[in-house]
C-alpha cells in the first residue's frame, strides 16, 4: 500500500491543472480520473461536482489511501460577470459539502488556487505578501475571497488541512487564448499570425510572471508540506505563489522583441477593465519560504517555450 494520497485535480484541462497532473505522477502520487468530464459553466456543475466527489471518496476508500483534492477549476477572469462567478463559488461549496463526510472516514487535504492579482488589486504597499490586507477591485477578486473563506470554514469545521495558493500571473504553453488574459501567450500568438496586440494598461504596470510548471511544483510541494506530521491544523494556510521577479509590461514587450528579434505590433488602447488592474503588483512570500528555494524558469526561457509551442501548433494548423 502506498502512502501517497489519491488525488483529484479539478480543472485538469486548464493551464495550471494540466501541469499539476504530470507533476503529481512524477512524484508517484496516484491521480483519480473522473468517469465523466465536467460540464463547467452549466447550471448542473454544482450537482455534478457533488456526485463526482462521492465517487472519488469511494475510490479513495477502496484503495485504502487518504485523499486530497486540488481545485484549479473555474473559467473566471477580471471581466467575468457576477452570475458566472456566483456559479463558480456555488460549485466549490457543493464540493466541500460532498467532501465533509470523507473527512471523518479518512485523512484528507485540499488545495485551492486563488489569484494574487484579484485579491490584492486595491491593496496598499508593495510588494504584497500573505500579511497584506486583501482589497479586491473587481467582482472576480471578491469571488476569489469568497472561495478562500469557504475553504477556511471547511477546514475549521472538518479538520481537513487546506492550502490556499494566491498565484501571480501564470503563463506557459497551452494557455486558453479565448480568455482575455495571459499577455505572454497573446503577444506570441499575435507575433506568429502577423497581427497587432492590444494593451490596455500603462507600460510601467508591474507584474510577476510565473511559469506554469513552477506553479505546479509549488502546488505539489505545498501539499506534501501540508500533510507532514505536525502540520495539519484547522484553518487554511495561505501562501503567495510567485516568481519574485516582477517586471513592467514595457520590459515584457522589449524582452519579447529581444527573444524573437522582431518588434511586436503593439496597439495601446483603453478599456473599462483597466480600472480593476493594480499599477504595481510586485509580490513576495513570507510563508513556508523553503518552498521558494528552487530556481524558477527565467522569463526569457519561458517565453521561448511558449513561442516554440505555438510555432509547432501553427505548423499543424492548430493556431488560429
Amino acid at each position: 500500500m502506498t502512502s501517497a494520497p489519491l488525488t483529484w485535480v479539478l480543472g485538469a484541462g486548464g493551464l495550471l491543472g494540466g501541469a499539476v497532473v504530470p507533476a503529481l505522477r512524477q512524484a508517484a502520487t496516484p491521480v483519480w480520473t473522473p468517469p465523466e468530464s465536467m460540464r463547467w459553466g452549466t447550471s448542473t456543475s454544482a450537482e455534478q461536482i457533488a456526485s463526482l466527489a462521492q465517487r472519488f471518496l469511494d475510490a479513495a476508500a477502496r484503495h485504502g489511501r487518504g485523499w486530497q483534492v486540488v481545485w484549479c477549476a473555474g473559467a473566471g477572469v477580471t471581466s467575468t460577470g457576477q452570475a458566472s462567478l456566483d456559479a463558480e463559488v456555488q460549485a466549490f461549496r457543493s464540493l466541500l459539502s460532498a467532501l465533509a463526510p470523507g473527512a471523518k472516514a479518512m485523512s484528507g487535504a485540499l488545495f485551492l488556487a486563488s489569484s494574487a492579482g484579484g485579491v490584492y488589486a486595491g491593496s496598499s504597499g508593495s510588494p504584497r505578501d500573505e500579511l497584506t490586507e486583501p482589497r479586491p477591485l473587481a467582482p472576480y477578486g471578491h469571488a476569489k475571497l469568497a472561495l478562500e473563506a469557504a475553504a477556511a470554514e471547511f477546514s475549521e469545521s472538518s479538520g481537513v488541512p487546506v492550502l490556499i495558493g494566491r498565484l501571480s500571473n501564470l503563463y506557459g504553453p497551452g494557455q486558453n487564448l479565448a480568455k482575455p488574459q495571459g499577455l505572454v501567450s497573446h503577444i506570441a500568438r499575435a507575433h506568429l499570425l502577423g497581427q497587432p496586440i492590444s494593451i490596455y494598461v500603462p507600460l510601467d504596470t508591474m507584474r510577476d510572471y510565473l511559469y506554469v510548471t513552477d506553479a505546479a511544483r509549488l502546488v505539489v510541494d505545498g501539499m506534501d508540506r501540508l500533510r507532514q506530521p505536525g502540520q495539519a491544523r484547522r484553518g487554511a494556510v495561505i501562501k503567495v505563489f510567485a516568481s519574485h521577479q516582477s517586471v513592467t509590461v514595457g520590459f515584457l514587450v522589449s524582452e519579447f522583441r529581444r527573444v524573437t528579434r522582431r518588434k511586436p505590433r503593439v496597439v495601446y488602447g483603453a478599456s473599462s477593465a483597466a480600472a480593476y488592474q493594480a499599477r504595481d503588483l510586485r509580490l513576495r512570500s513570507v510563508v513556508w519560504p523553503e518552498l521558494d528555494s528552487t530556481p524558477v524558469v527565467p522569463l526569457p526561457v519561458g517565453m521561448g517555450r511558449v513561442i516554440q509551442a505555438m510555432t509547432d501548433a501553427l505548423r499543424l494548423g492548430e493556431l488560429t
